[in-house]
């Protein structure tokens, strides 16, 4: 079911399959690609009319920045409006917060940002700083109305996990970890568009916090350029400095550095950042 859920093709679903049905997508917000919130909405109202009925939807499901899709940040109107639908259908409206939680874009939950909260929220990777622990939390209302163990698993509620997810919370707090990710990722932000006049095929510098990701494009096509990502990937990996690519073409690279890294190995990767995007 995960991976019916999720909307890149390679190399999560390419040799699987079949998947369930009832699982559709709706394109993403996209400033550089020409995609408005309008468009989103209009196609999830397609969806209503041609595919399944508003009433037959059991959620609504997306991440407040995307993380495997190129972290674009949802505008706040694609988020009320979200509300809006789910609360006129009686539809679960839940964010993914796996990737995008725990300080990462400048507050606590991503959707900290945002006026409109959701039903329920998925959160895992930070939460125990290395520990496999995820989670999900919401509304009581949902949250009990299965039967006393009709959710669980063998590992849920392990001792250590759970001991290691509440120290990474009183580090967040102690540390003021919300405010260092914003001041890193400015640091990160003005760094890459440094590199902007060198380095015509840098389209697009985006995020929030320490989410920030590049994307490139062919400085005369405007088309997405994997192969501008992948040259800089491999050149930062010569000097040392490990980078992940994502987005849709695979023509982005994200940052997804630990909020802790010491501030000289942050300026070192900083440096080789703008020698390899300066060459």
């Amino acid at each position: 079911m995960t991976m019916a859920l999720t909307g890149k093709v390679a190399p999560y679903k390419k040799g699987f399959g079949p998947f369930p049905g009832s699982v559709y997508h709706v394109p993403y917000p996209s400033q550089l690609h020409n995609i408005s919130t309008a468009d989103t909405l209009i196609a999830i109202e397609r969806l209503f009319k041609a595919d399944i009925d508003a009433s037959q939807v059991a959620a609504i499901i997306f991440e407040p920045v995307q993380g495997e899709g190129g972290f674009n940040v949802a505008p706040p109107e694609l988020i009320a409006a979200i509300r809006h639908l789910c609360d006129e259908h009686g539809i679960v409206m839940i964010a993914d917060e796996v990737q995008s939680g725990f300080a990462r874009t400048g507050k606590l939950f991503a959707m900290d940002h945002y006026a409109h909260q959701p039903d329920l929220m998925t959160m895992a990777k930070s939460l125990a700083g290395g520990m496999p622990l995820s989670g999900v939390v919401g509304k009581a209302d949902i949250m009990d109305a299965p039967s006393p163990g009709g959710l669980g698993g063998t590992y849920a509620g392990n001792p250590m996990a759970v001991a290691a997810a509440h120290a990474v919370l009183d580090i967040i707090e102690d540390e003021k970890l919300c405010q260092r990710a914003d001041a890193l990722g400015e640091r990160l932000r003005i760094a890459l568009l440094d590199c902007k006049e060198s380095c015509s095929e840098l389209a697009q510098v985006r995020g929030l916090g320490s989410m920030i990701a590049a994307e490139f494009c062919d400085a005369k096509t405007g088309e997405p350029s994997a192969a501008t990502a992948q040259r800089i990937q491999k050149n930062a990996l010569d000097q040392g400095l490990l980078l992940l690519t994502c987005g849709q073409y695979g023509n982005v690279i994200r940052f997804l550095y630990p909020l802790t890294i010491p501030d000289d190995q942050f300026d070192a990767a900083l440096n080789i950042l703008r020698s390899v995007m300066k060459h």
